[in-house]
């Protein structure tokens, strides 16, 4: 009869440190608002890998505070990069006064990006200075350091919270905040809407050095490429500040062209056409 009660006294301890080891379990596996952050940049990151390289044609609206608008036409061409940054180039074909402009970048993990501009009216290369990215690319609400690829390695992240998605709320958002590591990012920090299920980033909120509002950006017309790739065709930037704005429309985003790290050679900007 002893041996008996304490083989059930024994059980009844090992039950009771079982389950007091599954409800702390949870709150032992439970991540901290930056690691689910910097868990979900990754996620993002990883669910665009492999497409290797693409051609698109674009179009940039330009609006000032009282609503007028110019128009440019230009052509965009982009490569992956194994264990770095992207490459990009954009040559401007509309109209005559910047016909023949074309912008090369070369984003990075760690180091700053490197970023030239061809200025035809001046048959000169200009190197963007990594103290300059955050001037207006193009006289756009752009900034030159928006024009890079998103790489996780540039910023530290915070999660935020969930919430229903700008442009389309029937989809669930984690909201995120990034914080730039370099500091000569014209930013403090940009907080970015980004849906549960593709990862893709329907909103942006950019913040100045002063952590005022400065700009958002709304992505949106989503297209599914490859059925793997979704791509934005519509980027809209609103200056809060200014009162401008600037709409970038896609087109024609074809994938596997054939590009080469040669298609992408600052020597040769002033021969592209």
């Amino acid at each position: 009869m002893p041996l008996f009660k304490f083989k059930t006294k024994r059980i009844s301890t090992y039950l009771t440190a079982g389950l007091l080891t599954a409800a702390l379990a949870p709150f032992a596996q439970a991540q901290t608002p930056e690691e689910k952050g910097l868990e979900i940049a990754k996620t993002r990151k990883a669910t665009d890998r492999g497409w290797n390289n693409s051609e698109q044609d674009m179009k940039m609206i330009l609006r000032n505070a009282q609503g007028n608008e110019s128009v440019r036409e230009m052509r965009s061409r982009a490569l992956e990069i194994t264990n770095d940054g992207d490459k990009g180039l954009t040559i401007f074909d509309k109209p005559r006064d910047v016909k023949g402009t074309a912008f090369l970048s070369f984003s990075h993990t760690l180091e700053p990006d490197d970023q030239w501009l061809y200025l035809p009216a001046l048959k000169r290369v200009k190197r963007i200075s990594s103290r300059n990215k955050s001037g207006p690319f193009m006289g756009s609400e752009f900034a030159y350091e928006d024009m890079s690829s998103f790489e996780v390695e540039k910023y530290d992240y915070k999660f935020l919270r969930d919430e229903a998605c700008p442009v389309q709320p029937e989809l669930t958002c984690y909201v995120v905040e990034s914080n730039p590591k370099d500091k000569f990012s014209g930013y403090s920090k940009t907080i970015v809407w980004i849906d549960h299920k593709e990862y893709r980033m329907f909103k942006a909120e950019y913040y100045d050095k002063k952590k005022d509002l400065l700009k958002t950006l709304e992505s949106s017309e989503y297209k599914l490429y490859l059925d793997k790739y979704w791509r934005a065709h519509k980027l809209s930037m609103v200056n809060h500040q200014t009162g401008k704005s600037t709409v970038l429309l896609t087109d024609n985003i074809r994938f596997n062209t054939g590009l080469t790290d040669k298609d992408f050679d600052k020597n040769t900007l002033k021969r592209i056409r």
